[in-house]
């Protein structure tokens, strides 16, 4: 996958944490994972579709994923809490739009989000897509960026 697909998911997960959390983020060495499984207990799933088609998931370790929610919305939110999934939801949406905007002279659309909470759940695209795991750590813990994107063969390089 061509790295200018990925680039857009870094800067936008920086810049969300950064604006909405007040926390920088630390971004590892993305890498192809093998696996439907996501990497921790909650995910945070969006579609995107047009010229960049996929699958966009935010996935932490529970205790990190609260960390996040109570930073977000300046109230405690624990897993169980009915507006958990909603703040989680926010911001794999801010993360995904984000991205998106920097697909220039392209046409993307993004789904409303979907939420998964708990342990061993899997998250299933095409089968000819690749998925590019991003790790990322901040001050609360890490967690990842999981995009799975098909592209068209002719599609021109992102800005």
């Amino acid at each position: 996958m061509d790295p200018a697909y990925i680039t857009p998911f870094v800067s936008s997960i920086s810049n969300v944490f950064e604006t909405m959390l007040q926390l920088p983020v630390s971004v590892g060495t993305p890498g192809i994972k093998n696996s439907a499984t996501p990497t921790y207990d909650v995910s945070g799933i969006i579609g995107m579709t047009g010229d960049v088609e996929g699958t966009v998931v935010l996935s932490f370790p529970t205790a990190t994923a609260e960390r996040a929610v109570t930073l977000f919305t300046g109230m405690e939110l624990p897993s169980g809490h009915e507006d958990f999934a909603d703040a989680i939801g926010e911001l794999v949406n801010m993360v995904s739009g984000g991205a998106k905007a920097q697909f220039h002279g392209k046409q993307v659309g993004i789904s409303t989000p979907t939420v998964v909470v708990g342990s061993g759940h899997n998250v299933y695209g095409r089968k000819s897509m690749t998925t590019i795991e991003i790790p990322c750590t901040c001050d609360i813990g890490e967690f990842n960026v999981e995009v799975s994107l098909l592209l068209p063969a002719a599609a021109p390089t992102a800005d």
